[in-house]
């Protein structure tokens, strides 16, 4: 997701947060978006500042916000936005996965552990049955549960045990999520789905082969 794609996300959540609840407060808008609570503050002065919403104190140095004739038609395109995006990028994301599967499976790589809990990895682990290949999990150092997909997630990569290859499945900072795995796992096994347009300039799966990845003892 580039930044712009990004922002007109964080500008639906808000907009539709606000309509759903003029009294929310700026924490609970901070939780849902998943953000600091002074970059929520952030977004909320520049949907203001844009004409979005309409700010009113309230008694007990409370605030409502409301949403401007402006805000709802923004929500509207923003909506209409988004859905369309979303099936686009499942379509290309799920015949990125198969591809990478594909090779996996020449490669006689059957347990995969995916790199990001994301939008990506839950499409990976849909096409992955369609060729056999088992999801043994997730590396995310960042993922707050301890499953994902009902799968085990790793903070480490060095407790994942034993893997024949990764998946690079993160949306945010990929290229610094590639970096941080192939620091610990041989570049030539981690597979990177076209759909990240990402083309690290270290040898990745496409141009290699070896043994079962693992990860580097500490």
């Amino acid at each position: 997701m580039n930044a712009r794609n990004r922002e007109d996300a964080v500008t639906l959540e808000i907009l539709d947060a606000v309509e759903r609840q003029n009294d929310v407060s700026q924490r609970h808008l901070a939780d849902r978006l998943g953000v600091a609570l002074g970059l929520a503050n952030l977004y909320l002065k520049r949907c203001t500042r844009k004409g979005l919403i309409k700010i009113k104190q309230a008694p007990a140095n409370r605030y409502l916000y409301y949403l401007t004739p402006k805000g709802f038609a923004e929500k509207g395109r923003l909506t209409a936005a988004y859905l369309s995006f979303s099936f686009d990028f499942y379509r290309r994301a799920g015949a990125s996965c198969a591809d990478v599967f594909r090779h996996c499976v020449d490669k006689g790589h059957r347990r995969v552990l995916l790199c990001g809990a994301s939008d990506l990895a839950e499409i990976a682990s849909l096409r992955a049955d369609e060729h056999g290949i088992e999801i043994v999990g997730t590396f995310d150092p960042a993922c707050r549960g301890e499953r994902f997909i009902g799968r085990p997630v790793w903070r480490r990569l060095t407790d994942a045990g034993e893997f024949d290859a990764c998946l690079l499945t993160a949306l945010i900072d990929s290229a610094a999520h590639y970096d941080d795995v192939a620091a610990k796992v041989d570049p030539a096994r981690i597979m990177i789905p076209d759909v990240l347009r990402l083309k690290p300039a270290r040898k990745t799966a496409s141009a290699g082969d070896g043994g079962p990845a693992r990860p580097a003892r500490r």
